[in-house]
């Protein structure tokens, strides 16, 4: 079973497939054992758990909405951590982009933290030879600023966006990279249609093309390369905020962890 955490603490997903054995988006283990109640699945397997639509799902065509593939083109992926790059790095370069990473984070907390995904993003990208362009330091008070009138989700989630795929948008532009794109777009905890709104709104503005591809589908896939690479594997969003709302949901989900002065 599939297992992250977000904002609402630990949650569970479980795998899909259709009729015809494709794999589907992941969903929420509560919600693959419903749909095997009522009929409209079967159980394929516990662990990790895994069920098979009774239907065949037409999946959509490759996306057109982002510059056209051509082998060799020059793409800038703003890499928000190494286990979210694994698949999307092999996915770009399966449809002939030329991929280059782009480390910029500050939302990233604690320090301490902030190095830790950058190391596992170094050592991932040794392992695949995949360029990165490093962002110097540890800008937090890029962060702070973006994020200080809008403290509450998702007008917070939207300024965080805005930062990390304004500067990818920028350096794009100026390093004369063909269009941009970010690994964001493979997490089910993330808002895709505000990724996708902001990031097509940055690159007009940048005069850089921003490339769709929903990713989602290489979740799982994302969690397999995870291990086979040993990579670290954070366990909340980011910023400090979402480390407060996954002790505060730990709280309210495990109570008698509380101390009697608590």
């Amino acid at each position: 079973m599939i297992t992250a955490r977000s904002g609402a603490g630990l949650e569970k997903f479980a795998h899909v497939l259709d009729a015809a054995g494709q794999p589907l988006s992941p969903t929420r283990a509560a919600r693959a054992r419903q749909l095997v109640a009522t009929g409209r699945a079967i159980l394929v397997g516990e662990d990790p758990l895994t069920i098979r639509l009774l239907r065949v799902v037409e999946l959509p065509a490759p996306p057109t909405a982002g510059p056209p593939v051509v082998a060799g083109q020059h793409l800038l992926l703003h890499t928000c951590c190494a286990p979210c790059a694994t698949y999307t790095v092999g996915r770009l370069r399966d449809e002939g982009f030329t991929v280059t990473a782009l480390w910029y984070n500050p939302n990233i907390a604690p320090a301490a933290e902030h190095e830790l995904r950058r190391a596992s993003l170094e050592r991932f990208a040794e392992l695949v030879d995949l360029p990165v362009l490093w962002t110097p330091g540890y800008p937090a008070l890029d962060y702070d600023c973006a994020v200080v009138n809008c403290p509450e989700r998702p007008a917070r989630c939207e300024a965080c966006y805005r930062l990390r795929l304004g500067r990818t948008a920028q350096v794009a532009r100026a390093q004369g990279y063909a269009a941009f794109t970010t690994t964001l777009l493979i997490s089910p905890y993330q808002d895709q249609d505000l990724i996708r709104g902001v990031a097509e709104e940055m690159g007009q503005e940048y005069g850089v093309a921003f490339y769709f591809e929903n990713l989602r589908r290489g979740w799982a896939e994302r969690g397999r390369l995870t291990r086979e690479y040993g990579l670290y594997r954070q366990q909340y969003c980011g910023c400090e905020f979402s480390i407060r709302e996954r002790e505060t949901s730990n709280v309210k989900r495990h109570p008698s962890r509380l101390t009697p002065d608590a």
